[in-house]
């Protein structure tokens, strides 16, 4: 087994490669090349170039690729391929895919069900907080490919109901975000109880060094894939113009749709959290008389299909989505990209915006952000090296002012192109008794009328200022997110997978994250003597909430609790998703901590 490096026999494989225009060209299964293109795949990406020809030879592959770059094609279909049409193994499946969160597990599941239906080839996401149960019926019933996340997947081991001696292929998707969230143990025993037989697939945005050891350990001779950041040419970026809106919670709604009126977007996207965030603005805005549409991962291939259509038509101006369900959508003639929410990452923020100006087009980026989250945007701007114009929602009167400029252009429009002979009798009979600029500016109130409502002050914030108290750090010295500097200041995990930090004077073992947003600190009613770890609260709140588990700050378990850091924009969030769900089994109390404790 050897490690890909700069000694390897194996010479790593550019992504840049353009020998293989189609996936048919690439070796796919031509059944599951020609779904693609039903499904909108019109060529490859670059990890797909890279990574499917070897895999289709039985190779292992490491790739170092970040998330959006269509790693999920990258890895499911060459194997799906080598699976081949009719085969079902009685035992057991013959992929697994492991993923760090629920989220992606249903993402991946969805896109590997979707590939390999021309084949008549299944699939199943295999994660903790639903029925185990149901699961185990499922695999029961025969899968052909499992996307599990990692304390699941050992807890289905361990009751053996998830079968491993049929395995053909193994995948390790994110691999570096499963070994933050405190993985590393439960990898490391999965691959233990996998055949060596097998063929062996691992995909991360980095290659620290514990990703390194697991490929020295389980990989054999693997083919080195790297993804380079696409280099944007000077000035590209200009292209697009960012602002960020200060706005409270309570009247993003409306200062969307105040937004939307004043920038009059010809096509835009405007990204949510959840699917019921989705639905709802969806709703409003069609009730607003605009033109809306949600895509989201609750409605059937089908309806997405039908969405999509639509849009590309240019028959909907809004689309509502989740970043999941928006995933590989490519559309050229999106003029605005709205963030509802921050995103919690910058990497997101980035690979949403990049969806507006394409193809030498101007776009605009626009996001809605609390005052508390001020700081998640500071680390967006340093993280991408580009500024973020801060602006005030429009007032009533910035919105009539503009709604006036457009009601004189409708003006300019009709007397420019003419035909108003049939109207200049009724105008000439009315001119007898009225004042004819009397009777324009009635018209003009006519016509401005059409386009008025009643409209409510929005409040006018400034961003929230640094607080007294807050996590001290670092800010200036803080090093990027993805970094080997910032992933070891995390804390190294030894083998024990749970060293997220150092002791403190009390002896809890403590993570020691810095963090670059205002903190809110949660109580959770179980610690130490109920096996806690801090493996177990990144876990359930990275799967629950949908945090990233760079955003989650320090860690401190005692005996009877524990408490753990979050963006305070998160907080309220975090709190219900936990309170709905099982920490290791059981059902806690959560709640922000009183007196600092």
């Amino acid at each position: 087994m050897t490690q890909p490096d700069a000694d390897s026999t194996v010479a790593p494989i550019s992504a840049h490669d353009e020998s293989h225009g189609t996936f048919a060209a690439l070796g796919v299964d031509p059944r599951i090349a020609q779904a693609l293109v039903a499904l909108g795949y019109e060529e490859p990406t670059p990890v797909q170039r890279a990574a499917i020809p070897p895999l289709l030879e039985g190779r292992d592959v490491l790739a170092q690729a970040a998330t959006g770059t269509g790693k999920t094609a990258a890895f499911s279909l060459p194997l799906l391929t080598r699976i081949g049409a009719g085969h079902r193994s009685t035992g057991g499946p013959s992929v697994l895919i492991l993923v760090p969160t629920r989220e992606l597990a249903m993402q991946v599941a969805e896109a590997v069900h979707r590939y390999g239906k021309p084949l008549g080839l299944n699939a199943l996401a295999v994660y903790g907080g639903a029925s185990m149960e149901m699961q185990v019926r499922a695999l029961r019933r025969g899968v052909d490919a499992v996307i599990a996340t990692p304390g699941r997947a050992l807890d289905h081991i361990k009751r053996h109901t998830l079968k491993l001696d049929t395995l053909k292929g193994v995948v390790l998707d994110e691999a570096d975000e499963m070994l933050d969230m405190g993985f590393a143990d439960e990898l490391e025993a999965i691959l233990e109880a996998t055949p060596s037989t097998k063929q062996t697939a691992l995909f991360s945005a980095t290659l620290p060094p514990r990703i390194a050891g697991i490929a020295r350990t389980y990989l054999q001779n693997p083919v080195h894939v790297t993804v380079e950041r696409e280099v944007v040419a000077e000035g590209e970026s200009a292209r697009v113009r960012q602002v960020a809106y200060i706005v409270p919670r309570a009247h993003k709604m409306p200062a969307l749709a105040r937004v939307l009126d004043i920038e009059q977007p010809t096509s835009a996207i405007v990204f949510c959290r959840t699917r019921t965030e989705v639905d709802e603005l969806s709703e409003t805005l069609t009730a607003r008389g605009l033109r809306a549409e949600s895509l989201h991962g609750g409605l059937s291939q089908d309806q997405r299909d039908r969405v999509m259509q639509k849009f590309r038509a240019k028959k909907v101006d809004l689309l509502i989505a989740t970043d999941v369900a928006a995933r590989g959508l490519d559309v050229k003639h999106v003029s605005h990209v709205v963030n509802f929410d921050v995103p919690a990452d910058a990497e997101t923020y980035v690979h949403r915006i990049g969806r507006t100006g394409r193809a030498g087009r101007e776009g605009v980026a626009i996001t809605l952000a609390e005052p508390r989250e001020h700081r998640l945007l500071r680390n967006i701007e340093r993280q991408t090296n580009q500024k973020i114009e801060q602006a005030q929602v429009p007032t009533v009167a910035d919105l009539r002012a503009h709604r006036q400029e457009l009601v004189k252009a409708t003006l300019r429009e009709a007397v420019l192109e003419g035909n108003l002979d049939s109207f200049r009798g009724m105008v000439e009979s009315l001119a007898g008794e009225y004042n004819v600029m009397d009777l324009a500016a009635a018209a003009v109130k006519l016509v401005a009328a059409r386009h008025d409502g009643e409209e409510a002050e929005i409040p006018t914030v400034a961003p929230r200022s640094e607080r007294t108290g807050s996590p001290k750090f670092d800010r200036d010295n803080r090093p990027e997110r993805g970094s080997r500097d910032s992933r070891e200041s995390r804390g190294s995990r030894g083998d024990s997978g749970e060293g997220r930090g150092e002791r403190g004077a009390g002896g809890n073992k403590r993570a020691k994250r810095e963090t670059a947003w205002t903190a809110a600190k949660l109580w959770i009613g179980a610690g130490r003597k109920l096996k806690m770890r801090p493996g177990d609260l990144v876990g359930a709140i990275a799967n629950e909430a949908g945090l990233d588990s760079s955003h989650i700050g320090a860690i401190q378990i005692a005996d009877n609790f524990s408490t753990v850091e979050v963006p305070e924009a998160m907080a309220d969030e975090v709190i219900n998703a936990l309170k709905n769900t099982k920490i290791k089994g059981l059902r806690v109390q959560v709640r922000r901590d009183r007196m600092g404790r």
